[in-house]
């Protein structure tokens, strides 16, 4: 270890919280439907998005919400128009997380607006939303990180890693993590 970097400790305190933008009521609300309802198979995508909307997001037109998808926070969540997102994704907004129009996540694809700071002794957090702008394809299983945009018609390919910007109609490779133009 660096004699820059503090030593954590993880027993003690975990930071301070960030801010979840909803009262304890409201988290615990969108937890119990999120798990008795929303994921669920038989759950039609319109109760899907009639939920998110209720619990605050702001979701376009034509949009397709499959099962199994979780979605930390739906009032720090804008999906536009004519977007899917598919199964098992994970949308981890600690953070807002921003979908422009047409846009598709495909299956098992992580979006994460969380983070650590890696130097803190108390492990605070570092978090920072995500823009995934119109047109952008995240194949499965990749991977969008904290603070990131990535440009519009982009492609994430399947498995490959985002951890900054993505310019407009670039491809992101795996492995190793590339940014291809064109």
């Amino acid at each position: 270890m660096s004699a820059s970097i503090s030593r954590r400790s993880l027993g003690a305190r975990r930071g301070k919280p960030y801010d979840k933008g909803r009262g304890v009521l409201a988290q615990a609300l969108w937890v119990a439907v999120h798990g008795t309802v929303f994921t669920r198979v038989w759950c039609p995508n319109a109760v899907r998005i009639a939920l998110l909307r209720a619990f605050g997001a702001r979701i376009g037109h034509g949009v397709l919400i499959r099962h199994r998808v979780r979605i930390q926070w739906p009032w720090k969540l804008t999906v536009g128009d004519n977007s899917w997102i598919g199964t098992d994704v994970d949308l981890y907004n600690l953070e807002h997380i921003t979908l422009g129009n047409d846009v598709c996540i495909s299956q098992h694809a992580y979006v994460c607006s969380g983070s650590h700071d890696r130097h803190s002794p108390t492990f605070e957090f570092d978090n920072a939303p995500i823009v995934l702008e119109d047109g952008v394809w995240l194949c499965a299983r990749s991977t969008v990180l904290r603070g990131v945009t990535v440009g519009a018609n982009s492609t994430v390919a399947a498995t490959a890693l985002v951890t900054r910007d993505v310019p407009p109609n670039s491809i992101v490779v795996a492995p190793p993590s590339n940014i291809v133009r064109g």
